[in-house]
Order: structure tokens, then sequence, then C-alpha cells
């Protein structure tokens, strides 16, 4: 992972050291056979080496000058490594698909987060994410805790695949960490339907509260009869009389899709 040292450990930066962890972590993300991978906050490398003996072509981001120097000593010569020094919240990403296998600063990780999940034009693949436990707790959680977090949610499937010891990262947390596993929905290849979830989501979370039902008379379907509206939301396995609040990720995107095809 990354960060500026300031004394001794940089505030966030944890990393990874467990090679079968890292071994797995490739795995899981699909990557090899050329595939480009990004490693954001690359720190000493070691998720960088896994992935590049994947046969994936790998580009590690690391914002330490330190870091990033010795990564291009280690990965001199290697085709399949191209190091990059800057900061993951602000290093433009690929326009072509990637994928993300990252062991990021724990405290960057709601800025990832708004990178890769908060933009329709970023095209992410799937990632696998090693972050906080806390925070990996409240990405994966069926119900979003916002408006925020239900856009990311309803476009991508986010899971928590494993917990993490501290034991695994040089220096140690001071909690476990936990893997994130995150892959897109059907919606995220779709320009309208994306644009017609934000519609659904900006006016359900006026007022986070309110019926299912009642919010959906202030969107799309303000001219469809609440008998039709309730009807739609069964289908979508939502209960009408639910609170905004308590509508999941995976619920937004199958109401989306049905609105998209209907």
């Amino acid at each position: 992972m990354a960060g500026r040292p300031l004394a001794p450990n940089p505030a966030g930066a944890h990393f990874l050291r467990d090679r079968a962890l890292i071994a797995r972590l490739a795995r899981a993300s699909g990557a090899g056979d050329g595939r480009l991978v990004l490693d954001l906050g690359a720190g000493h490398g070691a998720i960088t080496a896994g992935l590049a003996a994947t046969g994936a072509r790998v580009i590690a981001v690391e914002r330490d000058q330190r870091l990033a120097a010795r990564l291009r000593r280690r990965f001199d010569g290697d085709p399949r490594v191209r190091v990059v020094e800057a900061d993951l919240r602000l290093v433009p990403l690929p326009r072509r698909e990637f994928l993300v296998v990252a062991s990021p600063p724990f405290s960057l990780t709601t800025a990832l987060c708004r990178r890769l999940l908060g933009d329709p034009a970023v095209r992410l693949a799937g990632a696998e994410l090693v972050i906080g436990w806390g925070a990996a707790r409240w990405l994966a959680s069926p119900r979003p805790r916002d408006a925020e977090t239900a856009w990311w949610t309803a476009r991508y499937q986010v899971r928590l695949a494993q917990t993490i010891s501290a034991a695994s990262f040089v220096p140690p947390p001071g909690t476990d960490a936990a893997r994130l596993s995150i892959r897109p929905r059907e919606i995220v290849t779709s320009r309208s339907g994306q644009r017609l979830l934000r519609s659904l989501l900006r006016a359900a979370y006026r007022s986070p509260g309110a019926r299912a039902d009642t919010v959906l008379a202030n969107t799309v379907l303000a001219n469809t009869v609440p008998a039709g509206r309730r009807r739609l939301l069964i289908r979508a396995r939502v209960n009408p009389g639910a609170p905004v609040a308590e509508v999941t990720g995976e619920q937004w995107h199958r109401l989306a899709i049905m609105l998209l095809s209907s």
C-alpha cells in the first residue's frame, strides 16, 4: 500500500505480505492472458508481482517517490509491468476495460470507491480490494447507508469475500481487514439504464423514510396508476410499504432493469 512516510508509518499504510492470499486475489479477479489490471497503492510490489505472474498487464500506481523508485528497479525490464508515480485519487484511469486488485491505504477507501464505482464512464470489469473490516461491512451491506452507496451497489455486486488477519500485513493494522469482491451488474452496460437508475435514486433518497410506492409516484412512473406501481415493485421483490432506506442495491438494480425493458 501507498502513503508518504510520516513517522514511522504513514497513516493507513499496511503492506500485505501473505503470498498465498495475494495469489488467491489474482485468481479471484480473473487476471491473466494479457488482461489489464491496476494495483492502486502498490507499495513494495507484492501484489504487482503476483498479478504479473498470471500473465496480466499490470499498472502499479504508487504516490510515494521512494517506493515508486523501488518498484521501477524491481520491475525493470519486465514488459508486463508499468510503474506510475501518482496518487490513486488523481491518476487517470484507463479508457478501456480493466480490473483492479489492490490493498490501498485504508484511509482512502471511500475516495477510491467514488472513483471506481461512482463514475458511469469508468470501465471497471471487476475488483478485489483489501480494505479495513469496518468499511468492508458497510460497503457490502445489502441495505445502502445513503444515496451514494445505493448508486454503487445498484450498479455493482459488492461482496465481503473473506476476513484477513491483521498478521497478514507489515506493520499490522489495529483490526482485521477484509477482501471485498466487486463485479458489475447488467445495468452498467446501458447508458439509458444508468440514467434511469440515477433518476430513481435521486427521487427516492430525498425522503429515505418514505414508502417505496410513494417515492415511485414522483419518478418516471408518475403517470402509472398506484396499482401498477405496486405490481411493479412486487415483481422487483420490493415491499411497496417498505421505507426507501430498506430497499437493497440488488432491488434497485432489478427495478431499473424492469423499467428499462418495459
